[in-house]
C-alpha cells in the first residue's frame, strides 16, 4: 500500500523515487532484505511514465548511481535465477532514462536538406542501426534520428549539423563511373598520414587512430568513415573475373551500392580478352543478341504489346537497348549462373510466341532463297545466317556456301536500276 501511496504521488510530481530519505521515512523500523535493495533505488517504478514537472539536475546523478548499484546486484544474485532476469529487465529500463534525460526528444522536421542529402524522419524504433557521423548506436525508441533517401546516411537528429560529407547519388547522378584499376594506392604519406576523407591524424600503427585501406579507391581513412564494410570491386570482376568481397570504406560501399545496377561497363573496349576466358559471358552476349532481333517483332505486334512481354526485362532495361553493356550485377549474376538461366527462360517465352503463338509474327519469318527448301527461318534461329546488308535470312551452310551475292540484294539492286532507267 505505502508503494502505491509513493508511486502515484511520483507520477504526480511531489516524490522524487531516488530520495533515500522518502524511502527511509516510509520503511522506519523494517530491515529490508539485502536482494530487496533494488526497491530503494527505484528500480520497480515506472520510469517512462513522464510526472508532472522536469526532472533536475540531479536527476541523472541519481540514475547512474542506481544503474551502478543495479550492476552490482546482477553480481551478487544466484546466477540465471528469475529475481536476476528481473533486476537485468530494470537494468535496461534505466539506461534508456538515462539516456532519454541526457538527449530529450524534440519537435524535429519530417524533411531537412543538406549537402544534397535529403533527410527523412523515422519511425522505426530498431536499435541496430549506426549513426555514420558519430559511429555509435541509434536508440530508435527514444531517439530521433534520419535517414537520406538518396544514399541511405543515418544519423542522429543532434549530428545532422556536423555532417560534411555530400550525397553519394549526388557523384552517381553526375559521374556515372567506376574507378577502373585496382586498388590505386598512392601511399600514407601522399596523404600527410591524414584520413582521405575527414582529414583526421592517422597511422599504420593504430596512433592516434588506425589507417584502414580502402580497396576500391586505394587511399587510406580513419575508423570513423571507415567501418571495415566489404563490397565486390568493379576492377577486380573486370581484369581478374574475381568476386571475392575487399574491405572498402562508407563512401565507396553506398558508392558501389547504387552504381551496382547501372549498365556503364562496355567490356568489349575495357576487357575484350575477358569473352576468350569466360564461356557464360560469350553465352550471354549471344541471348542479348538473339532479344535484340526478337524486339522488332515485339513492337509491331499487338498481342506482344497486350501480353507485355519486353517486362520481362524490366529489372534489366538496357537488355532490350544494345548487347555490349554491362552492369555489375549483370557480371555477378554471370558468375553465379543465375543470369544465364533467367535470361535461358525469357529467350524461350519470346520464341515461343513468334515461333507458335502469334500467327502475325510467324507471317514474318524468311524462306532460304538460295536453297528454297526447309522450315519459316528467323533471324534469331541458331542454324540461320543474316544478310548485313538486307536483313534477309538464310540457312547458315547455304550462306556460307554461295559463291555468289545475296539474291535479296540482287533482287533489289535490279529494281532500283530499272526504277532510274539503268541498264541491268
Amino acid at each position: 500500500m505505502e508503494y502505491n501511496e509513493r508511486l502515484a504521488r511520483f507520477r504526480q510530481g511531489h516524490v522524487n523515487p531516488f530520495d533515500k530519505r522518502e524511502i527511509d521515512s516510509s520503511t522506519e523500523g523494517k530491515d529490508p532484505p539485502k536482494h530487496d535493495r533494488a526497491m530503494d533505488l527505484g528500480l520497480a517504478e515506472d520510469h517512462f511514465s513522464q510526472p508532472v514537472g522536469s526532472f533536475v539536475a540531479s536527476d541523472v546523478d541519481q540514475l547512474k548511481q542506481a544503474i551502478a548499484e543495479c550492476k552490482r546486484l546482477i553480481l551478487e544474485l544466484p546466477e540465471h535465477s528469475e529475481k536476476q532476469k528481473d533486476t537485468v529487465i530494470k537494468l535496461i529500463h534505466l539506461r534508456l532514462k538515462l539516456q532519454e534525460l541526457k538527449d530529450p526528444e524534440e519537435d524535429e522536421p519530417n524533411l531537412q536538406v543538406l549537402l544534397e542529402h535529403r533527410f527523412s524522419k523515422e519511425k522505426s524504433k530498431s536499435v541496430k542501426q549506426m549513426c555514420d557521423k558519430c559511429s555509435t548506436i541509434i536508440w530508435g525508441l527514444i531517439q530521433t534520428w534520419y535517414t537520406c533517401t538518396g544514399c541511405y546516411y543515418r544519423c542522429h537528429s543532434k549530428c545532422m549539423n556536423l555532417i560534411n560529407k555530400p550525397c553519394v547519388r549526388s557523384k552517381v547522378s553526375h559521374q556515372s563511373e567506376y574507378e577502373l584499376s585496382i586498388c590505386p594506392e598512392v601511399g600514407l604519406d601522399k596523404q600527410d598520414y591524414r584520413c582521405a576523407e575527414c582529414r583526421t591524424p592517422i597511422s599504420l600503427r593504430g596512433v592516434p587512430n588506425e589507417a584502414r585501406q580502402c580497396d576500391y579507391t586505394g587511399q587510406y581513412y580513419c575508423s570513423s568513415c571507415h567501418w571495415n564494410d566489404t563490397a565486390i570491386i568493379p576492377s577486380r570482376v573486370i581484369h581478374n573475373w574475381e568476386f571475392e568481397p575487399r574491405k572498402v570504406c562508407r563512401t565507396s560501399m553506398r558508392y558501389l551500392a547504387l552504381m551496382i545496377s547501372r549498365p556503364v561497363l562496355k567490356l568489349k573496349e575495357i576487357n575484350p580478352l575477358l569473352f576468350n576466358f569466360v564461356e557464360e559471358l560469350v553465352e550471354i552476349r549471344k541471348l542479348r543478341q538473339d532479344i535484340l532481333l526478337m524486339k522488332p517483332y515485339f513492337i509491331t505486334c499487338k498481342e506482344a504489346m497486350e501480353a507485355r512481354l519486353l517486362l520481362h526485362l524490366q529489372d534489366r532495361q538496357h537488355f532490350v537497348e544494345n548487347d555490349d553493356m554491362y552492369s555489375l550485377q549483370d557480371l555477378i549474376d554471370t558468375s553465379s549462373g543465375r543470369l544465364s538461366c533467367s535470361l535461358t527462360e525469357i529467350h524461350t517465352t519470346f520464341a515461343k510466341h513468334i515461333k507458335l503463338d502469334c500467327e502475325k509474327c510467324q507471317a514474318k519469318g524468311f524462306m532460304c532463297e538460295l536453297c528454297k527448301e526447309g522450315d519459316i527461318l528467323f533471324p534469331f534461329d541458331n542454324h540461320t545466317s543474316v544478310c548485313h546488308d538486307c536483313f534477309a535470312v538464310f540457312h547458315r551452310d547455304c550462306y556460307y556456301d554461295n559463291s555468289t551475292t545475296c539474291p535479296h540484294c540482287a533482287r533489289i539492286s535490279g529494281a532500283l536500276k530499272m526504277a532510274t532507267g539503268e541498264e541491268v
